[in-house]
């Protein structure tokens, strides 16, 4: 059996402040996206990989990824949909039957360790259906009431039972194919769309399992984060 790693990468990326979608934003002279693929494919445990492109970007997606001498490991890409779920969705639809780990990794995480990508996959092959890697939580996290003003706070959560989720996350095909047909209704638009796979699995009933995450794992989302990323990808050269 054969593990398939969805790389989404269709995002605008419109808080980067960049002409450009955020995948193909460059680090270290490279698009994030095909830091996050050449990584997938060192792992030694993803065998097949497809990319989500942004609209319109298939091609120069392809030519970038699939052209890769690093990318050792066969490539699809196909263009993403209109949020986040929807572009899994879409890549899902490209499982073969021999694929019975699916794993979800976003382009917005380049830096993404080797051995957290194995984690995850030993863990959902050692017969957990859906596996996220998490961060134990330093900060004290404050529950709200959302408002224009000052925001009533209406709660503290035991911050040791919190943990920030990264990707890739892993799956069963099976329960992760399941868990889209049943939560399609929610892919349409972005703020029903759910925020990562692992949330439409739990709307199953089904159980999610954490293993442990790794701070390079960090999601760009700003000019900082990509500049932090800098420092990170000459501390690792």
């Amino acid at each position: 059996m054969t593990t398939l790693a969805i790389l989404t990468a269709a995002g605008s990326g419109s808080r980067l402040g960049r002409d450009l979608p955020k995948a193909l934003v460059e680090l270290g002279g490279l698009p994030l996206l095909l830091h996050a693929a050449r990584r997938l494919a060192a792992s030694g445990v993803v065998d097949a990989l497809v990319v989500t492109s942004p609209p319109g970007l298939v091609d120069v997606v392809r030519g970038l990824v699939a052209a890769d001498p690093h990318v050792e490991v066969p490539v699809r890409v196909v263009e993403g949909g209109a949020t986040r779920q929807a572009s899994v969705a879409i890549g899902l639809g490209l499982a073969s039957p021999a694929d019975d780990v699916v794993l979800v990794h976003d382009a917005a995480r380049p830096l993404v360790p080797v051995t957290l990508v194995r984690r995850v996959v030993d863990a959902v092959r050692a017969g957990h259906g859906a596996v996220v890697p998490g961060l134990a939580v330093t900060d004290t996290v404050k529950q709200v009431e959302p408002g224009p003003g000052p925001e009533l706070v209406v709660g503290t959560p035991e911050r040791s039972v919190l943990r920030a989720v990264q990707t890739p996350q892993g799956f069963d095909r099976t329960l992760l194919e399941r868990a889209h047909t049943t939560g399609a209704a929610r892919a349409v638009a972005e703020h029903l769309a759910a925020t990562d796979d692992a949330g439409l699995v739990e709307a199953l009933g089904e159980p999610v399992h954490v293993v442990r995450g790794d701070e390079a794992a960090f999601k760009i989302t700003t000019e900082r984060d990509l500049r932090l990323a800098e420092l990170v990808l000459q501390d690792q050269a």
